[in-house]
């Protein structure tokens, strides 16, 4: 497997082309937290890389890159991306994220908006919009806590990082050999997928030995005016429960 050294981490890639040698764009995929690039290669780049010259990579910490001992914040992952971009020779490219991804890669448009000319967003959340409550997110809220406190997990849906700390408690279920109930389970299988023990061994250690929980839980630098600036289609989609909606910026 490729690995490219870029602004000072090792990162894990896969590029997919397997079309035609033609003026196809780039497409750029990245993956969300407590996951890897496996989040997209086996049931959707088979499909993307027909139409685009494909590029999936590991975020720093997660799959097979290096899991240094601080640089998780989005702007320093934005440019890891970035440096990447560079390795490779992509000076342009669309991005399809998902969550903790979009954050990335929203923080990569903002510094460098001639490097996207469009951007996909899969249930990304933003420090600048989470204090916007609507009715349905707080009945979603609602319906998940009894879940959490039937099983003994002690979060709360209102805190604003509940996502992040919730894929925390599933490793660990996992990693002590307890089934995570199904109930819980659909609620975390669109943060991470279906993931094995090596993945969540892997996320408790970059929780416990790393910067990465102080870094990822912080200000994600996503001001409304950086954002309103951007200049490219955006579209953003969200799961809430077994609804889902769409919003093109």
């Amino acid at each position: 497997m490729p690995v490219a050294l870029v602004n000072g981490v090792k990162l894990h890639y896969v590029r997919i082309d397997d079309g035609p040698d033609d003026e196809r764009e780039h497409l750029v995929m990245v993956h969300g937290l407590a996951t890897s690039l496996a989040f997209w290669y086996f049931q959707y780049a088979p499909v993307v890389a027909r139409r685009y010259r494909l590029t999936l990579f590991d975020l720093r910490g997660h799959g097979r890159s290096e899991m240094p001992a601080e640089g998780y914040s989005p702007a320093h992952m934005a440019q890891d991306t970035a440096a990447l971009l560079d390795h490779l020779g992509i000076e342009r490219a669309h991005f399809l994220a998902h969550s903790y991804g979009g954050v990335v890669t929203l923080n990569l448009a903002c510094a460098q908006p001639d490097r996207v000319r469009s951007l996909v967003l899969a249930d990304s959340h933003l420090s600048a919009v989470r204090h916007v409550e609507t009715r349905q997110e707080w009945e979603y809220g609602q319906r998940i806590q009894p879940i959490l406190d039937r099983y003994g997990v002690d979060l709360d849906t209102r805190d604003p990082y509940f996502g992040y700390r919730l894929l925390t408690r599933v490793a660990e279920f996992q990693i002590n050999g307890l089934a995570v109930p199904p109930e819980l389970s659909e609620v975390v299988t669109p943060l991470m997928g279906k993931t094995g023990n090596r993945t969540a061994a892997q996320w408790l250690h970059l929780m416990a030995s790393t910067s990465a929980e102080r870094e990822m839980m912080g200000d994600d630098g996503l001001a409304l005016e950086r954002l309103r600036a951007l200049k490219f289609p955006i579209l953003a989609m969200y799961e809430i429960g077994r609804a889902s909606c769409r919003e093109r910026v």
